[in-house]
């Protein structure tokens, strides 16, 4: 998007990258992205939904809050979509589908990061084209991002990430945690238990959780950057998932290598 004119930086780079959790900051933030193409959330082709996060779900019921295309965690990856569409004069309502020109270029552009061609097309949860790849080709692509020159459109997604974290994700995530907590990483976490992960100097790890589960995507992660070489504080902290059983802890999730 950013190779098709789009002008965006910071913190809604960032944004734009994310599944967010819905925190306020970040619907404010969609809203901003919308609002610079001359659109609207009514433009927005992600379905209805509350936040993500369980906490942020609770603030938006009870402030009177229903299933919004606004607050669905994609809907800041759409705002840019669409903002993107308004640069190159590109149709607005279709955007998600899969012959749409801004989908193509996205095709085109994930096939050369990763370095090898896509072999199917699925529907995402948000609506939008997914395209499926080896997990080698996925970190390919992730190390692409983490590794490129100054002033490369994928050095300014390297960047809005690695300073905006909270935006990548949330206050409460994971993700941003990590983000935050490894100097230099860019990650993302994704639905039915993908991750992937990269650093500066190259090294990057994506993984998938076969039964699609996402209590397990953290530790394994964690154990992945370990054999990598990795070693933060944030690590310790992301290691173990505890279980609860009537509400106290009665085992944990973790690697065993």
């Amino acid at each position: 998007m950013l190779e098709a004119g789009l002008d965006l930086d910071g913190e809604l780079l960032a944004l734009a990258c994310a599944s967010h959790s819905g925190e306020s900051f970040h619907l404010d933030g969609v809203r901003r992205i919308l609002a610079t193409a001359g659109l609207t959330e009514a433009d927005l082709r992600t379905p209805p939904d509350y936040p993500v996060d369980e906490t942020e779900k609770l603030s938006y019921v009870a402030a009177g809050g229903t299933p919004a295309p606004l607050a669905m965690n994609c809907s800041g990856k759409h705002a840019a979509m669409l903002a993107t569409c308004v640069v190159k004069g590109w149709p607005t309502k279709s955007y998600p589908e899969a012959d749409h020109p801004l989908q193509v270029a996205l095709r085109a552009t994930v096939e050369r990061l990763a370095g090898e061609p896509v072999v199917s097309i699925g529907v995402d949860g948000c609506g939008a084209p997914v395209f499926a790849l080896t997990l080698t080709g996925l970190a390919r692509s992730f190390a692409a991002i983490a590794t490129a020159p100054a002033a490369t459109p994928e050095h300014r997604v390297a960047m809005a990430i690695r300073e905006n974290p909270t935006w990548l994700g949330g206050t409460r995530r994971d993700v941003s945690r990590l983000v935050a907590g490894v100097e230099g990483l860019i990650a993302k976490d994704g639905a039915e238990g993908v991750y992937a992960a990269a650093l500066p100097d190259g090294r990057a790890v994506a993984l998938k959780i076969d039964d699609g589960g996402q209590r397990a995507r953290p530790p394994v992660m964690v154990a992945a950057l370990r054999a990598l070489g990795v070693d933060a504080p944030v690590l310790d902290e992301l290691a173990e998932h505890v279980l609860l059983g009537g509400g106290v802890p009665v085992g944990t999730v973790r690697c065993i290598l």
